[in-house]
């Protein structure tokens, strides 16, 4: 059976893989080793280095030999934000991953969210199906995670336009990392600058804006880990996660209530699981305030 124009392009060209890194070292390892180890071998993975003062993680990419991967160090240390910029930067795909150096593909993520973008050339995001680990790499469940099952779609669906954002203000479902993007889309709407940890949710709503659509396939293919070191978790110690996701939700109630979107204006009023998530940080003693 011959494919299709749309897949047949995706079969032929690699799908870019950046990986921002500033981190363990062991689990970078095994995030490299996961993105090569891909069935789906058509890749390029691009190591990006925020300045990280150890020199074992270049000179172990070296001796891999494999002509897949680059290793890029920046100049100066550019944080979160500026990392994911450059990141965008450096694509030269038509589809690409930004995933994080402590998680891992499982071996069949890039082969299913390919044929989920070849079945949906017009999407501008794919999310497949994620297991959260610890920092052994064990299954887990937080009740964070718990949450964000619920409210991800059960089954295989297209959302786009106010039915999107609406879904996302409610709770933010998809798992950064582990979201294939359309290369043309994202650089047309780009990373809002300032953000930190609402920087993919504020990308999501606003190529939601403009009527993009997601394509959720629930086949899990990603291990997301979630540990104390992240920088949502760091951030929701001292506030500083709530205080963005504040500012941002009054902000978008208001945009889409001008955009004539009173369900998504709702929702991002009562953005609820990030409120739930600040009574249980409350709660369990982790905000002095």
């Amino acid at each position: 059976m011959v494919p299709t124009e749309p897949l047949a392009r995706l079969i032929r060209v690699p799908i870019d893989v950046l990986m921002p890194f500033y981190g363990d070292i062991a689990q970078f390892r095994t995030a490299v080793t996961s993105v090569l180890d891909q069935r789906d071998t058509d890749l390029r993975l691009v190591v990006v280095d925020d300045c990280y003062p150890d020199p074992e993680p270049r000179e172990w990419l070296l001796s891999l030999g494999d002509p897949r991967v680059s290793y890029l160090r920046n100049e100066t240390n550019l944080g979160v934000n500026g990392n994911f910029r450059r990141c965008v930067e450096l694509v030269e795909s038509d589809h690409f991953v930004v995933m994080g150096c402590d998680d891992e593909m499982l071996p069949d993520y890039l082969g299913t969210v390919r044929r989920a973008a070849a079945e949906h050339p017009d999407a501008a995001v794919v999310a497949p199906g994620v297991e959260v680990i610890d920092s052994a790499g064990r299954p887990i469940r937080p009740v964070g995670d718990r949450i964000k099952s619920i409210l991800a779609p059960s089954g295989a669906v297209v959302l786009s336009g106010e039915e999107l954002a609406a879904g996302l203000y409610r709770g933010n479902w998809t798992y950064f990392p582990s979201l294939l993007w359309r290369t043309a889309a994202v650089r047309e709407v780009g990373f809002r600058t300032g953000l930190e940890v609402v920087l993919d949710l504020a990308l999501l709503v606003d190529l939601a804006a403009r009527g993009d659509a997601l394509v959720h396939d629930p086949t899990v293919v990603f291990r997301y880990r979630r540990h104390q070191a992240s920088v949502s978790s760091v951030q929701a110690v001292d506030g500083r996660r709530f205080d963005e996701e504040t500012a941002f939700f009054a902000g978008e109630a208001r945009r889409c209530t001008e955009r004539g979107w009173p369900r998504a204006a709702r929702a991002a009023r009562w953005h609820l699981t990030s409120r739930l998530h600040r009574t249980l940080a409350r709660t369990a003693g982790l905000l002095g305030r």
